[in-house]
């Protein structure tokens, strides 16, 4: 039964890239307002499939989407962003021949008026991207880069961000510095969905969390349970990569 509480709720959802060969299989999954939401499971689970399908690049095959309680089945990407979600994808995430301070505009493609106000409140959140704010985005570090991918969604105030691996191919150091970012994101407000391959960081600081395996959400309950629960340590036994 549908939580009406929910800011999004995920109903048996199946889809996958190619008919008949669906990745999800009859998915359920939800996040409430101000929530942070971790997904962790191992290659191939389907975690990035279940970002992209709730957010309208992949359209299921079956079961339900529902945002802020409207179905958003069957919307472009760019509608459903005007409904107040976001999605930053783990790669081809900004705009690399454009400046920092463009792509920032390029992200509030749907505002009107002066953005001056949020660009100052991004530049705080990001004090790194002050220093780089005239610089080629293409320029940028790993961890600068995904700075602004994050920033680039916030220009729009998204009442839910999406998160595809924001960790990945990033230093201890950066990895550390971007979830804390991450966790001051939650905490102003923006309820977060974080896939994720650093599963026991991530469970550390989430309300809760989801393990998928095989399209099929295995496991789901509070952050600290599911990181406690020897059964969710059993999957990655001998997995070389949780991505």
């Amino acid at each position: 039964m549908t939580n009406t509480a929910s800011l999004l709720q995920v109903e048996d959802v199946y889809a996958g890239y190619v008919k008949d060969l669906d990745i999800l299989q009859g998915i359920n999954f939800r996040i409430d307002s101000g929530e942070m939401v971790v997904v962790i499971g191992p290659n191939g689970a389907g975690k990035s499939t279940l970002a992209k399908t709730i957010f309208g690049l992949l359209t299921p095959h079956r079961g339900g989407i529902s945002f802020k309680g409207e179905n958003i089945v069957g919307l472009k990407s760019n509608q459903i962003v005007q409904r107040g979600m976001c999605y930053v994808p783990q790669i081809f995430n900004v705009f690399p021949s454009l400046t920092v301070e463009e792509n920032l505009e390029m992200g509030a493609f749907v505002r009107r008026g002066s953005l001056k106000e949020l660009k100052a409140h991004i530049f705080e959140l990001f004090p790194r991207l002050v220093e780089r704010k005239r610089q080629r985005a293409g320029t940028l570090s790993g961890g600068e880069r995904q700075q602004l991918a994050m920033g680039r969604a916030l220009m729009l105030q998204p009442s839910l961000l999406i998160l595809d691996e924001p960790s990945a191919a990033l230093s201890p150091i950066l990895v550390n510095s971007v979830f804390e970012l991450i966790k001051q994101i939650n905490q102003g407000g923006t309820s977060i969905i974080l896939v994720e391959q650093n599963a026991q960081k991530a469970l550390a600081m989430a309300d809760r969390g989801y393990v998928l395996e095989s399209g099929r959400d295995r496991f789901e309950g509070l952050g600290r349970d599911l990181l406690n629960n020897p059964k969710v340590g059993e999957l990655y036994l001998g997995a070389s990569h949780l991505g």
